[in-house]
């Protein structure tokens, strides 16, 4: 275990390093989050009482979004582990007395963390202090908070999971652009990333619940903003780890199964 909060450690405090990236983020997630949130003011105008979320509550959706999207966001994409894939530099991996999915996870969460730490901050600030009704709004009690801190580490690693299964699946492909993109596409609208999952038609949001898509930023943002509250979160959070099992013993079993075949530059 200490090998891995060592990567997890080393990686974290690298991607700190990156301040004028994460600015370039915050601007982009204030523009995109604006734009959200008057394009929903306009529909709720138009027709108040046909939404399944108040109105406060998506703001807050939104505002938690932008804020953590580097811990929720499916199209971000750790590089170098599809570089060493490709380029047959996984031999080196391998040879690394660490399990290698081990490794990449927490890499993976490392960098989303120190990503989402980087972000989350001025935006929150911001989002706090601008004019009603756009104003972000704090959770209904500590209990709400506590809960939505313990469900968005669930997610960070739900999304890590899934992720990894992407990684794994380069392994029999020849290029990991038709992975990424399908991937971040499909994956991100199912995870409620450009409408939240309440806003889905009603059959479909039966079944896009029952998905671990739904385990992701749907969950935290919307027991946040008080959309999810009473016995649900539990429910929620027992969802969440339910998909979180599964995804890791799945993703463990699918890396090992493809080590067994991997072949670096001809043998």
């Amino acid at each position: 275990m200490k090998k891995y909060l060592a990567v997890f450690r080393i990686r974290f405090i690298n991607a700190l390093q990156y301040r004028a990236a994460a600015a370039a983020g915050v601007a982009t997630q204030f523009a995109w989050g604006f734009m959200e949130i008057f394009l929903f003011s306009a529909f709720y105008r138009a027709n108040p009482g046909a939404f399944p979320m108040e109105f406060s509550h998506t703001v807050s959706y939104i505002w938690m979004q932008q804020a953590f999207l580097a811990l929720f966001m499916l199209w971000f994409w750790e590089s170098d582990v599809s570089e060493a894939i490709e380029s047959g530099g996984i031999a080196y991996e391998l040879v690394r007395p660490m399990n290698l999915y081990s490794r990449w996870f927490a890499q993976a969460c490392a960098n989303r963390s120190a990503r989402a730490l980087l972000r989350c901050a001025p935006i929150l600030l911001i989002a706090f202090f601008v004019p009603e009704p756009y104003r972000m709004s704090l959770p209904p009690d500590f209990y709400t908070f506590f809960m939505f801190l313990i469900s968005a580490a669930l997610s960070l690693g739900v999304v890590v999971a899934t992720s990894m299964l992407a990684y794994v699946s380069i392994f029999y492909t020849l290029s990991s652009t038709g992975v990424r993109t399908v991937f971040a596409t499909i994956g991100g609208f199912l995870a409620g990333e450009f409408i939240p999952i309440p806003f889905f038609p009603a059959p479909i949001r039966a079944v896009v619940e029952l998905l671990p898509f739904a385990a992701m930023q749907n969950m935290p943002l919307r027991i946040y903003s008080g959309n999810i509250s009473g016995g649900n979160v539990l429910r929620g959070i027992l969802f969440q780890l339910f998909w979180l099992g599964v995804l890791l013993a799945l993703g463990q079993s699918t890396m090992r199964r493809a080590l067994k075949r991997v072949v670096v530059q001809g043998g």
